[in-house]
């Protein structure tokens, strides 16, 4: 264990602190991390932790979901400004100007949002869970926000009337059928395994459209030996590392999401040193994004 390793293990002591990673981050963030996880994992994660203090390698909206689920903690965010565009492309009053355009839809809202938009939803989501909770809707109407390619996605496997809002994920949107094909003609015994935020086009050329916690799992238990991935390309760091006798190529370089990759180690010990970044919500929008949140975490 170097140096920086043994100062954050000592500092988790010092704070009673656990730390989490989303599966985007670095390798040596995700190898300190007590755990890795998607959106949906880290969620319930936090949940269930006894620290008093939850670390959160990720971006905003990641540790406001856990300020949220946790008041009693205090969550400090590894970096303050990793933020995520896709958040940023719906506020709470945007939503509440479509959701005034269509008034008998109901909303919901991807994890990849901020706290006002969760509170102004009725329910979240996230990859892993999305057709499974819009399946158990009792509505008809669905206004899904702000990633429309998730959405469409979820409206080829429902049969409701999904309303889609124009966000999306910028490094998820970069792969485009052309890098598919020329990966399949470099593999060609290759299983292409894809995330729904990619654009329809790509997602209708994979064998299988899985979240991160989801990809891990299949493959782990797929037959094939050889995947090609449609997602931030960290995720192949534990692929790779979990499944040593099989072989893992991204589809395209270049699927990068920047604002993970704002989290080094220094500045993890930093931010825990100086107790900074500290996520907070105030008490009448956490109330009402946690019974989104709550919504979304009672679909297993």
């Amino acid at each position: 264990m170097g140096q920086i390793e043994q100062r954050i293990q000592e500092l988790k002591k010092e704070l009673n602190a656990v730390i989490v990673a989303h599966n985007y981050q670095r390798p040596e963030v995700q190898d300190i991390a007590d755990f890795v996880g998607d959106s949906l994992e880290l969620s319930r994660k936090c949940t269930e932790v006894d620290a008093e203090v939850i670390v959160f390698c990720g971006v905003h909206f990641m540790a406001e979901s856990a300020a949220i689920l946790n008041p009693q903690k205090t969550v400090l965010l590894s970096v303050g400004d990793a933020g995520c565009p896709m958040a940023d492309m719906i506020t709470g009053e945007q939503l509440m100007e479509w959701k005034a355009k269509y008034p008998d839809a109901t909303v919901v809202c991807y994890i990849n949002s901020t706290a006002e938009v969760k509170a102004e939803s009725d329910y979240c989501c996230t990859s892993a869970n999305a057709v499974k909770l819009v399946e158990s809707i009792p509505a008809n109407e669905i206004l899904f926000v702000p990633d429309q390619n998730l959405g469409h996605y979820v409206s080829t496997k429902v049969n409701k009337k999904i309303i889609l809002y124009p966000g999306c994920c910028p490094p998820h949107v970069r792969l485009t059928q052309e890098h598919v094909k020329l990966a399949r003609s470099n593999y060609p015994t290759a299983e292409v395994v894809v995330h729904p935020e990619c654009i329809p086009e790509v997602v209708v050329m994979a064998d299988m459209v899985l979240s991160t916690s989801q990809m891990l799992r299949h493959v782990k238990e797929s037959q094939s030996d050889v995947f090609l991935i449609g997602t931030e390309q960290e995720l192949l760091y534990r692929m790779r590392y979990e499944n040593p006798s099989k072989r893992f190529y991204v589809l395209t370089p270049g699927l990068i999401c920047p604002n993970m990759k704002k989290t080094t180690l220094a500045n993890v010990v930093k931010t825990m040193e100086l107790k900074r970044n500290v996520v907070t919500v105030s008490e009448d929008t956490r109330i009402k994004a946690k019974q989104a949140l709550d919504r979304m975490l009672a679909v297993v």
